[in-house]
């Protein structure tokens, strides 16, 4: 089982930063992609940001420039760092973890979920 805890999030007026960072733990085996994605009131879960295990990153259109992502593969944690927000980027933030695992194959986990709210 692997745990997903994430923090970071708040209420920011537009224009504002916030950090949000998820750590795993748990029985972790080999990481192959940690990352974010976001869910608005009656809206789909969406990809925000992505980093694989080599590195390679991918943004959503809507934050490139805005948002970046990050990691520290000793911890296990992934960062999202938001800048010049807006309100349409208020929504539950959740942490995905993507790993294989020896003799069971691809497993998947989500965080609770944070939440953003963004002020006009």
């Amino acid at each position: 089982q692997v745990q997903l805890v994430e923090s970071g999030g708040g209420l920011v007026q537009a224009g504002g930063s916030l950090r949000l960072s998820c750590a795993a733990s748990g029985t972790i085996f080999n990481i192959n992609l940690m990352g974010w994605y976001r869910q608005a009131p009656g809206k789909q879960r969406e990809l925000v940001a992505v980093i694989t295990r080599g590195g390679n990153t991918n943004y959503a259109d809507s934050v490139k420039g805005r948002f970046t992502i990050s990691r520290d593969s000793a911890k296990n944690t992934v960062y999202l760092q938001m800048n010049s927000l807006k309100p349409e980027d208020t929504a539950v933030y959740y942490c995905k973890e993507e790993e294989w695992v020896p003799g069971n194959g691809a497993r998947i986990s989500w965080g609770q979920g944070t939440q953003v709210i963004v002020s006009s």
